[in-house]
């Protein structure tokens, strides 16, 4: 069969999930299509916003999504094959401290944005001002199939038929199976970041709108419970060269465990580097991983923050 490429344009945009969406597109399994997507933002920053305008964001018009998409044979009990074929990045982005939000939304109360600009036909490292360089690694936060529940459901937490995972290893390449509770599927994706580091944890990574291209294909009569992926090996960054920074959080809830891990990272690059709290704490979020390093030593968890030391040089 002869795929075919279709294109999703970004008006074709939505903020719930609902089986009762109406398709924007209907395709065969194994056919190919490219949506366009809307920063996170939904359009409200731009690249002379500051955080005054952050603060004032309608979060009704946040994380819009591009579908929904139908897919021919697809019925419930199947599972929706997502290949991550291509990214097109638009070349600037924003990372923000947004008022309420984040891991640590009680130590960060007053808005911040920084505005990244990069090279979009290029894999240079995204600026940090003359302090750090991000590797640039896109992907889409959210992607997803309707819920079979009544909507509309937001798009703003992940799923069990997938969402908002913003899931930073789900690259170039990568694909994921979703499980499909609505006929047809209704497939949607946005929230497209530059990069992010595990955990996000100051909320945002960094936001910027591109064009996404998947192949979507049916896995017939495979009832998946929550989504799975496959990741193709990666090969080592130069800023991993250079070894990680790691604090840690040990207890028996991993919440505070994981607060404590980046509250000490923060502390240590603000103190190292001599920078803003606000600004140690969106670099974790863009460039940083949070993990769970133990979890059988009852009641003892070790929850593990890493920050690579090569994105200093």
């Amino acid at each position: 069969m002869t795929m075919h490429t279709h294109t999703i344009h970004c008006r074709h945009h939505h903020f719930g999930w609902d089986c009762s969406n109406v398709p924007v597109h209907t395709i065969a399994p194994g056919e190919t299509l490219t949506l366009d997507t809307v920063d996170s933002s939904g359009g409200q920053l731009n690249t002379s916003s500051t955080a005054d305008d952050l603060a004032k964001l309608d979060f009704a018009k946040v994380n819009p999504v591009t579908g929904p998409v139908f897919v021919d044979g697809a019925k419930p009990g199947d599972a929706l094959k997502v290949t991550l074929l291509g990214f097109e990045p638009l070349g600037w982005g924003w990372t923000g401290l947004i008022p309420g939000f984040g891991l640590l939304a009680d130590q960060f109360k007053e808005p911040a944005l920084h505005i990244w600009s990069y090279d979009r036909t290029s894999s240079a490292p995204l600026a940090f001002g003359k302090l750090a360089g991000i590797p640039l690694r896109p992907f889409a936060g959210t992607l997803g199939v309707a819920p079979a529940a009544p909507g509309p459901h937001s798009v703003v937490p992940p799923r069990r038929v997938g969402g908002n995972m913003d899931f930073r290893d789900l690259t170039l390449g990568s694909e994921i199976l979703l499980p499909i509770e609505c006929e047809g599927a209704l497939f949607s994706l946005g929230d497209t970041h530059a990069a992010q580091g595990d955990g996000e944890v100051c909320g945002t990574a960094i936001e910027s709108q591109m064009n996404v291209t998947v192949k979507l294909e049916l896995v017939k009569d495979t009832p998946i419970v929550f989504p799975r992926a496959f990741i193709p090996a990666a090969s080592a960054r130069p800023v991993d060269a250079k070894g990680y920074d790691v604090t840690t959080g040990i207890g028996p809830d991993l919440m505070d465990g994981a607060r404590a891990a980046v509250s000490a990272m923060v502390e240590l690059l603000a103190a190292r580097h001599h920078i803003a709290p606000g600004e140690a704490y969106m670099l974790c979020s863009v460039a940083g991983d949070l993990r769970i390093s133990e979890i059988v030593d009852m009641p003892n968890w070790i929850v593990s923050f890493h920050m690579p030391r090569g994105i200093f040089d």
